[in-house]
């Protein structure tokens, strides 16, 4: 799982442990190792946009499925707009390395993080471009809610529609690994 320390990784890896899956997660700070690890993953330190270090990571590795989770969003949302090309060149060029890495390990599955809601120009991009790549690789692409709920930026209020508590999103995305190639909407009904 790429992006395992994240809002919805920390929640994922164990639901995937409990599950039975053998779950690598994947985080680009090394001090977020061993949270990992206690949550039941192989912690992996790699930056998804050193290419070749990814590749032979999750070569390495071996999964069946490939769960892309990333995102480059700062720690207070009033940033969100000023940071938007780093998210914005995540969901490109990370997926674009990330997509490649899973044909090489010869991974299955593939679920990425996209969003329900139309961003402004460039973000709207990324996600066309982000989706595009994913689906042409047969994978399933996941367009989440505002998130809401413990570490998100709506911890203790209501985001807009559409929305999904994170702790919801993170059981719906598990159960997506069996879905088939296509888009997914984890929204609030």
């Amino acid at each position: 799982m790429a992006g395992a320390s994240g809002v919805l990784g920390l929640r994922l890896v164990p639901l995937l442990v409990a599950a039975g899956h053998d779950v690598a997660g994947m985080t680009r700070t090394p001090g977020k190792a061993d949270r990992l690890r206690e949550l039941g993953a192989e912690p992996v330190v790699c930056d998804v946009y050193d290419a070749s270090a990814l590749r032979d990571a999750v070569v390495a590795f071996g999964p069946e499925a490939v769960v892309h989770e990333l995102t480059d969003l700062p720690d207070e949302e009033a940033r969100i707009p000023e940071q938007a090309g780093a998210n914005a060149r995540m969901r490109r060029e990370g997926t674009r390395n990330l997509v490649a890495a899973a044909r090489a390990a010869g991974a299955r599955r593939l679920l990425a993080q996209s969003i329900a809601w139309e961003p402004d120009r460039e973000g709207a991009e990324a996600k066309a471009d982000l989706e595009r790549q994913v689906l042409e690789a047969g994978g399933v692409v996941l367009r989440y809610g505002r998130l809401y709920g413990p570490g998100t930026y709506y911890e203790d209020t209501l985001p807009e529609p559409p929305r999904v508590h994170a702790d919801e999103a993170a059981r719906r995305t598990v159960a997506a690994l069996a879905a088939p190639s296509g888009v997914l909407e984890l929204v609030e009904r």
